[in-house]
């Protein structure tokens, strides 16, 4: 039990070390990985409707 006890004040310690970031930053950061999200998300869209369409012409 002592162990257990012992690795959660640890982790309360190291917890406390971390750089948590500003309001500012945390929306700054969500916007840019949404944003990357739906490009690579477009991005695959076309890609594999190109792809779907090159089959279907090969195959016809």
């Amino acid at each position: 039990m002592q162990r257990v006890t012992k690795f959660f004040r640890e982790v309360v310690r190291e917890m406390k070390k971390v750089s948590w970031p500003k309001r500012k930053e945390l929306v700054n950061y969500t916007i840019t990985v949404l944003a990357t999200v739906a490009f690579v998300t477009v991005f695959f869209a076309i890609v594999d409707l190109g792809i779907s369409e090159l089959i279907r012409f090969i195959l016809e």
